[in-house]
């Protein structure tokens, strides 16, 4: 019996620990999320506070601009006549009739509180948006989706736009999404979605939403709302009606010229391709009905599917791409489809979600060059993300074994820190499998136009470089390594030499490295990983070398007798030396990116090249690279010392960060996929969890 006591004891002893185990372990979860939507808190707050004072330290003519118009001094909404004889209204009779009495505010307090007042209603979308996710919802999720949402927002194209031009447009998405969300009386939310409809017409392709969903009533009233608002603004303005309704088709031909990129509808892209008339009119039908069609029916499956925010989002989606225009600002609807769930594999997951953000925030410029074949894809990319949402994106059902549970990624055998105090990241587990192309692509595209608008920034005129540039050529010559000016002239006499070193400086510096990436994505995606993170630190921290310390390079030192063999005669008596630094910045030389990727590349070839001649081969790219930029007159020698300096950082940090390169493949477990998970049966409104399996 004594025996068995102990035995107890000593059962309950070890029960308590592991409990305490547990439950420092939760408390520790929840301070980190605590933590994390703090900061997420703050991160709103300072988008907050940023957006009133870019739109508030504008000169008063160029902020609010579309506010100004409609109310200003001599606003449409002031005069007498018709709102849309200038063509700058381009609202709803009715949203005429709302915006009038603001014509008796003052001008000053009007724009605080109107920039005021659209950031409160930003906020209150984000909230209904994250409020309204399909469940179900961790709670780590319903915690920080709130102020991740609004931070999305802020951060969008459309949020921007808005704020900068004082537009309407936040109010009729979140009058859907509070009649959707936030009510449950039906007649309620009828008024609120015919309300929005009665701002903005298309978005009564939601009353059929709401009729195909069993919610009759609600759109029912919509209809009728919306023509109530519709008749009591043709009878106060009867004028304005028929110029709205009749003349201009329901506005399609007031503001912008509806060819200009700004227009991210079917229409405007049939019209910058080219097509127009009676032909371009019929084609824009046609394909506007089959939008609408496809996109409706996937809604309603979606909103039976228990996913209500991405049925609201793809009906939005049909109203983008259905529109006569839809600028920038109306297209909120696209953003809000980042809800939705693409792909069986954990790796594929982040797919939709960054291609919607990154559209979303980004210039398309910044993701795509300007080559001809992908020049429609940058300038249509927000109709064609709305096109995808809408009518192409396989997204999961609720019902799917992979949308809890994506197939998992394989892994290699963790590996320890090389520091006790420097842990390896969590999330920079280093993958066996090849990591997604669209994702891959874009992420090099948006650093690498942020390098290049940095790099174009991060100047401080031409008296700080140039000192700069006395400073380093004094240093070469105390160590004696002032070889730039005998190696420049020796070259510009041989000319087959010289002409080598232009192609050679113009041509390979971006070829090489792309090639390489491309070949270890294609060939060992393993070591893509690690190469790609070195050579992006290496970016990162030569960025910072140019913000720090602009330097002119040899070429443009006036005095020393360097020839430009690349750009011809500088000019010195003028102060930028001519167009040439209008296009970039000239003073980013230290650390010499030139020479620092093609060391990079040297030094990824001569790791992983299976033979010797071609470890050789790869090591005599950062030879030529030198001996290009200081023939050329480009850079200092140190410049390529610095470039030395940033890349062997970049791999430091990459192996600090991610532990040592080397991987234990043959431990890599088999690729399952996760078996199917019984569906939750709906009862009563519940959704309820089948019987336990018991097995023994």
């Amino acid at each position: 019996m004594e025996r068995w006591e102990g035995r107890r004891s000593v059962a309950n002893a070890d029960h308590s620990v592991r409990g305490g185990a547990v439950a420092d372990a939760m408390t520790s979860t929840e301070t980190r999320t605590g933590l994390t939507r703090a900061a997420l808190w703050l991160v709103v707050a300072v988008l907050a506070v940023r957006q009133m004072a870019v739109v508030l330290r504008q000169p008063p003519g160029e902020r609010l601009t579309d506010l100004e118009t409609w109310i200003g001094e001599n606003g449409v909404l002031r005069v007498t006549g018709s709102l849309y004889d200038s063509g700058r209204f381009t609202g709803t009779p009715f949203a005429g009739l709302v915006l009038k009495p603001l014509t008796a505010s003052a001008e000053a307090a009007l724009g605080i509180a109107w920039t005021f007042g659209t950031l409160l209603l930003v906020a209150a979308l984000g909230v209904v948006a994250a409020r309204a996710l399909p469940a179900p919802v961790g709670r780590r999720t319903a915690l920080l989706a709130v102020p991740v949402a609004i931070t999305l927002l802020m951060l969008s194209l459309p949020v921007r736009n808005t704020l900068h031009l004082g537009q309407t447009s936040i109010l009729p998405v979140l009058l859907v999404l509070l009649a959707c969300f936030a009510v449950r009386d039906h007649r309620l939310r009828g008024v609120l979605a015919g309300l929005a409809a009665a701002l903005q017409p298309t978005l009564l392709l939601f009353a059929a939403l709401l009729w195909l969903t069993g919610k009759r009533r609600a759109s029912a009233l919509s209809l009728a709302t919306f023509a109530f608002c519709t008749a009591a603004a043709w009878a106060a303005v009867p004028e304005d009606s028929w110029t709205y309704w009749v003349h201009h088709v329901a506005g399609a031909g007031l503001g912008e010229r509806p060819d200009s990129l700004a227009n991210q509808s079917l229409h405007g892209a049939l019209l910058r391709l080219g097509l127009e008339g009676p032909a371009e009119i019929a084609l824009f039908l046609v394909l506007a009905v089959a939008v609408v069609v496809v996109g409706v029916r996937r809604a309603v499956r979606y909103a039976q599917d228990g996913q209500l925010l991405l049925a609201v989002a793809v009906t939005g989606c049909v109203v983008v791409a259905i529109a006569p225009t839809a600028w920038q600002h109306q297209l909120l609807w696209v953003l809000l489809a980042v809800v939705g769930r693409v792909g069986k594999r954990a790796s594929d997951r982040l797919v939709w979600p960054a291609v919607v953000v990154l559209v979303l925030t980004l210039p398309g410029k910044m993701l795509l060059p300007n080559v001809g074949p992908l020049t429609f894809v940058r300038d249509n990319g927000l109709l064609l993300v709305a096109l995808a949402a809408a009518c192409a994106a396989p997204f999961l059902p609720r019902t799917s074994p992979y949308w809890q549970r994506p197939i998992p990624t394989d892994h290699a055998k963790p590996v320890a820190a090389r520091w006790r105090r420097v842990p390896l990241l969590p999330f920079w587990r280093r993958a066996l499998h090849r990591p997604n192309l669209l994702l891959e692509l874009l992420l090099i595209r948006v650093v690498y136009s942020a390098y290049a608008q940095v790099r174009l920034a991060a100047t401080a005129g031409r008296p700080v470089a140039e000192e700069h540039g006395r400073q380093i050529h004094a240093i070469e010559q105390w160590l004696h390594i002032d070889i730039e000016l005998r190696v420049n002239h020796t070259v510009v006499e041989i000319t087959w030499l010289r002409e080598f070193f232009d192609y050679y400086y113009s041509t390979f510096h971006f070829i090489i490295p792309l090639a390489i990436l491309g070949v270890l994505y294609v060939r060992r995606p393993t070591d893509y990983r690690w190469a790609r993170s070195s050579i992006g630190f290496a970016t990162l921290l030569a960025l910072v070398g140019f913000w720090l310390y602009p330097l002119a390079p040899p070429r443009l030192m006036p005095g020393l007798g360097f020839i430009d063999t690349i750009h011809g005669v500088q000019d010195f008596a003028k102060p930028d030396y001519g167009t040439l630094t209008t296009l970039t910045n000239q003073y980013a030389a230290m650390p010499s990116l030139h020479f620092g990727w093609s060391l990079w590349c040297g030094v990824v070839i001569a790791i992983l090249a299976p033979k010797m001649w071609m470890k050789a081969l790869g090591l005599l790219h950062p030879l030529f690279t030198i001996a290009a930029i200081v023939a050329t007159a480009n850079h200092w020698v140190l410049d390529a010392a610095g470039g030395a300096l940033v890349v062997f950082a970049g791999f430091g940090l990459t192996y600090l960060l991610a532990g040592p390169r080397k991987l234990v493949t043959e431990e890599k477990p088999p690729t399952t996929e996760p078996a199917p998970e019984p569906v939750r049966a709906e009862v009563g409104g519940r959704s309820q969890e089948p019987a336990a399996d018991v097995r023994t």
